[in-house]
């Protein structure tokens, strides 16, 4: 008898056209903590402020209360301080590297997927290294950013160019996908799929989901992997309550062997 493994690798092994939709959960093992779900900091509470973590990083908050919403993009910037990519985000490089119509589909923020080497790659909510002044054209990295500051940052951080307030690249709750966003969903409806993997996310926002639940309509073969129960979990063909990393790892020794 085959195991779930092996099913899902003998798909991999023949598929060309693959889709990975990516959230927190393949982060995590990085010891990059989910706000939300399994060992997530604001599991069943809510901030200091008395905000649900989705409130204090919302849209309308940044607009009246941006020293807020920083203070907690903050706490993400300093938990993404010393860590890197992990070796979920470099098997679906490497997979990339040997089928070049994989595609990456994230809602992390992180940019671990694009260190890792994947390259064709959405990354729909952005990325939380790039920031820019919501008055001029100001643009500058995180990097740069602290280089020119120090460590002693004011909260919102202020333009050096015309003091209006810096903010990440990143859409923030409540607010809409840009448009290459928008775009790249719908390129990802037109293609024909022969596998796509769900990798430790929830499938909290429709858009995000969407793809793994056209696919199955389809009959195409589908895979969730993650350690705890989710929405997707009675949608998808196969389940692997793994983490991300080491499931990805043996999925992908078994196809090339």
């Amino acid at each position: 008898m085959t195991t779930i493994l092996e099913d899902v690798a003998e798909h991999l092994s023949q598929a060309e056209q693959i889709l990975f939709i990516t959230g927190a959960g393949l982060s995590a093992d990085s010891g990059l903590p989910t706000y939300r779900g399994v060992g997530g900091l604001y599991e069943g509470q809510t901030t200091a402020e008395g905000f649900s973590i989705e409130e204090a990083l919302s849209g309308s908050m940044f607009q009246v209360q941006p020293d807020i919403t920083w203070k907690y993009l903050w706490q993400l910037g300093a938990a993404l301080h010393n860590t890197c990519h992990n070796r979920g985000h470099e098997v679906i490089a490497e997979i990339e590297h040997h089928k070049p119509n994989t595609w990456v589909l994230t809602q992390n923020i992180d940019g671990f997927h694009r260190s890792a080497g994947s390259q064709n790659l959405v990354e729909i909510h952005g990325r939380a290294s790039e920031l820019y002044c919501i008055k001029c054209d100001y643009v500058t990295t995180a990097q740069d950013f602290l280089a020119d500051y120090g460590q002693e940052v004011p909260l919102p951080p202020i333009c050096p160019a015309c003091q209006g307030i810096i903010r990440p690249a990143v859409v923030l709750f409540g607010e809409t996908l840009p448009e290459r966003g928008i775009q790249a969903l719908y390129q990802f409806q037109d293609m024909a799929w022969d596998l796509v993997f769900a990798v430790g996310t929830s499938g909290l926002f429709p858009y995000i989901a969407e793809p793994l639940v056209r696919a199955q309509l389809k009959g195409i073969p589908t895979v969730e992997i993650n350690p705890g129960e989710t929405m997707l979990s009675s949608v998808v063909e196969y389940r692997i309550a793994l983490g991300a990393a080491v499931a990805l790892e043996q999925i992908w020794h078994l196809a090339q062997h």
